[in-house]
Order: structure tokens, then sequence, then C-alpha cells
């Protein structure tokens, strides 16, 4: 009975907020959650070591876990990008303070080799493991965290975009979104570890309550730039500095709306740079025609306001 105790609380907690905590119940002050909860399979870094869940990456640690696996056309990109934003963010508390995890729930073709060219592809720097094993072992880690949620129509592959942060000496537990904004769950890292922060940040879902949901600013925010930059230079995808301009308004419209269906379909353009760009998957982020829309204008409107800035710079 108690084995699924966790993983019900995580799996029926209510989603809406930006982070769920979850302490230990009283009745189970005495023997929180630890040895006797969380399996202490084998797993296999992406450096080919060994590891026991429980021994070696739980117990004593401060962690935050998600899942993902390298093939993934939808939030498993987004989500790594993020996470590393995150992890730029905290410094070098990763790997001394805190110790990040993402777990493959594709464990017969993310091979450690795999996982390690993925995680070089985003910049994953130190403290940070991706995690293969045995198909069986992988299923019951992720459920036994709340990683996974089969019954959510939402669910398109067997898991959410869901990050656990946690503290296995204290036996909290708290539920975030993988791909809320970087600052917002920097803060709230620390926040959960009782470092002391710079001024809080808002979740993407607060922003969305005071700006109109469907402003071009939003999504490039919410949906976009983990992975590009306006006018920075190249990230993790390109620079869309004048994409508007330099790309036809209607292939960036279907490339928005399915980027995996034309890199399947070997478009040359997705297919150049998915090569130039370490064939990072472009996830499909499931815009909605209007947010598209939007999107494309909100670009084209900063395009138009660089040209005239640069236009009164050469005229001075």
């Amino acid at each position: 009975m108690r084995e699924n105790v966790f993983s019900n609380i995580v799996t029926t907690v209510l989603l809406s907020g930006a982070g769920v905590l979850l302490s230990i119940l009283p009745a189970f002050a005495g023997s929180p959650w630890g040895a006797n909860y969380f399996p202490n399979v084998p797993l296999i870094t992406q450096d080919g070591a060994t590891v026991r869940l429980y021994d070696d990456l739980l117990k004593g640690k401060a962690v935050a876990i998600n899942a993902i696996y390298t093939s993934c056309k939808d939030e498993c990109p987004l989500e790594t990008a993020r996470l590393v934003q995150v992890q730029r963010l905290l410094g070098d508390r990763v790997g001394k303070e805190i110790f990040f995890y993402s777990i493959s729930i594709d464990p017969k073709r993310n091979t450690p080799e795999v996982l390690k060219a993925y995680a070089q592809k985003f910049g994953v720097g130190p403290g940070w493991l991706f995690l293969t094993g045995r198909e069986e072992d992988i299923k019951l880690v992720v459920k036994k965290l709340g990683l996974s949620r089969s019954n959510d129509p939402a669910n398109r592959d067997g898991h959410m975009p869901i990050l656990m942060i946690g503290n296995e000496p204290t036996g909290q537990w708290m539920r975030n979104s993988a791909v809320d904004n970087p600052r917002f769950l920097a803060t709230k890292i620390g926040n959960f570890m009782g470092w002391k922060n710079s001024q809080p940040e808002r979740s993407y879902a607060g922003v969305a309550e005071s700006w109109a949901p469907d402003t071009g600013a939003y999504i490039f925010a919410s949906r976009c730039s983990a992975c590009h930059t306006i006018g920075k230079g190249d990230s993790v995808g390109p620079d869309l500095a004048g994409v508007t301009t330099r790309r036809d308004r209607s292939w960036l419209v279907r490339y928005l709306r399915h980027p995996d269906q034309m890199l399947a379909e070997k478009d040359p353009i997705a297919v150049a740079l998915s090569a130039k760009y370490k064939n990072v998957p472009m996830p499909n982020l499931r815009l909605s025609e209007g947010e598209i829309a939007v999107l494309l204008s909100y670009l084209e409107g900063l395009g138009s306001a660089s040209h005239e800035h640069q236009g009164q710079n050469s005229a001075r």
C-alpha cells in the first residue's frame, strides 16, 4: 500500500500552479520516503558508469529529475534546453549542492553513447547525469518518481514535461513544469533549498495572467527562447532576427506547424538547419494557427524596428 503513496500523490496533485510542494505525511514522519520507497536499481550514466538509484543518486542529496528520450519530437528538446539555462543560472551549485538527472524512457535506443552525444549537443555542464538502464527498471523508477502520467489525455508518449525537485534527507519533493521560465525555476530551486536568491521571477503561467496569452512576446518567451535569440546570435538553434525576410512566410508557417514532418519529408531547408545545428530536432510545439500568426507578426515587427533604427543611424 505504502509503495504507491508517493506516485499516487504526485499524479493527483493540482497541476495549474507553478509548483506543488509534497511534504512527508504525518503518518510517515518516522520513516520518510527513502530506501524503503525508492527502488535501488542499477542505472547507467552517459559515461558508461553503473550507479544505484537510491544509494548513489538520491541518498543524502538534493536533486532535480526529469524524463526524456533523444528522438522526442515534442517537449524533450525544449525541456533540456530550458534546464541547461537553469543549470547556468545556478552555477557551480550544480554537482555540489544539487544534482540534475535526466532519465531516458527509451533505454533500448538511448545507449550511454547516444545520451552523451545528446548532452553535448545542448552544452550540458558538470553535475548532470543522463541515465539509461533495463526497461523494466526504468518504468519502475519513472513511476516511483511521478514522472509518468499514462492516463493523461494530453500525454503522447508516456511522460510529461515534469521536473521533480527533491531533498531526500528532508523527504520533501516539489513538482514543476520543466519548460517554465528558467529564472523562475532557478529561484524556485533556491527557495526550496533555502539559498539566498535575487529578486523572484514569475512563472510563465503567472506572466500569462498579466499579458494577453496570445501575444507574440509571450509565445516567444515561453516556447522559443530556450533555443533561439533575436539579434543575439545563434544558440541551440538559429538567431531569429530577420527570419521573416530570409524565409518565405508560407514555409515558416508550415515549419512551425509540422517541423518533424518536414524533416521526415527531406525538405531541403529543414535538412540543412538540422545538419547545421547538430541534429537537435526542432520540437513540434503544437502551436495553433493563431499563435503562429501572432508569433510571426511579432518577429516581423522586431525586424521592421531594427531596420528603421539602422536607417536612422546611417542617416546621421
